[in-house]
């Protein structure tokens, strides 16, 4: 396993650690003074940017990517399906232009949650199924513009609202589904937050290995969590190991950024030169 003690250098900043400090150009420039390589950004910060200004800034501040977040939510009903698609279609145009290695796929609940206007349903099971169909067809754009996809499986406590995928076994039966080949079209992001509590997750870490493992995503998890959304910890604040799923997906191969995203009231409080230089010692010391 690689040794984090002595630098940052694969350190990656998710932007929504610090979204409530600044907007992403004020974020980047934070990064570059704390010399931190790489962000993964969100779609609503490059909006708001602009996306020529955020492919710029980053371009300028010399630093990488180590994912975009996010696509997906591709449940709804028939009357939303084409907006979905044609959603997604466009978070791989941004992906392209910012010069991600992957889009985050955080492949919706329940339609009336993933497609706010969408009819209510309660069938988890069409909802899924509906997914595969939808990650198919994105698929197809997408390998025109070589931008390969990561299905995040979320917690259960998402299933209703953001992800009906919620282990790494479930994320990765889809991508064998759709990907038999493995060829690099389609693979897991995985999140600790989400993924620590899974009995089987070591086996399907394996089962991933290195084609497949597109992104690796570290905070913790609170005991108690106060709010299931916004009350991540920060690395060595909770109960996760963090060291032995790293160590998991090191063994397969992964090698590139531990990626801090934290969703907290609690540090988005806190300066955003002080979160940072916070990340920055948990990840040479927890990570």
């Amino acid at each position: 396993m690689r040794d984090f003690s002595g630098d940052h250098r694969w350190l990656s900043l998710n932007t929504a650690t610090v979204r409530r400090q600044g907007d992403l150009v004020q974020i980047i420039e934070a990064c570059a003074r704390h010399g931190i390589r790489a962000i993964d950004p969100w779609r609503d910060q490059v909006a708001a940017a602009g996306l020529d200004r955020a492919a710029r800034a980053v371009r300028d501040a010399g630093l990488e990517l180590s994912g975009y977040c996010r696509g997906g939510m591709f449940v709804a009903d028939a009357a939303h399906r084409i907006e979905a698609r044609n959603d997604n279609r466009r978070a791989v145009d941004e992906a392209k232009a910012l010069g991600a290695p992957c889009i985050v796929l955080v492949v919706g609940g329940l339609p009336q949650y993933s497609r706010p206007g969408s009819a209510a349903s309660k069938d988890i099971g069409a909802a899924r199924a509906q997914i595969d169909d939808a990650i198919a067809e994105m698929m197809v754009y997408a390998r025109q513009a070589n931008m390969p996809l990561a299905i995040e499986p979320l917690h259960p406590a998402y299933a209703a609202d953001r992800a009906c995928v919620n282990t790494t076994k479930q994320a990765l039966d889809i991508c064998d589904r759709l990907d038999p080949q493995r060829s690099g079209a389609l693979g897991v992001a995985l999140d600790v937050y989400h993924i620590w509590w899974d009995p089987e997750v070591l086996p399907q870490i394996v089962r991933a290995g290195k084609s497949r493992l597109m992104a690796f995503h570290v905070c913790d998890w609170l005991v108690p969590t106060r709010d299931i959304l916004n009350d991540r910890g920060m690395m060595g604040d909770g109960v996760i190991d963090i060291r032995a799923l790293r160590g998991a997906v090191e063994a397969q191969g992964f090698d590139g950024y531990s990626e801090i995203e934290i969703f907290s009231n609690d540090w988005w409080s806190k300066p955003m030169d002080e979160v940072l230089r916070t990340c920055i010692a948990r990840h040479r010391s927890v990570v």
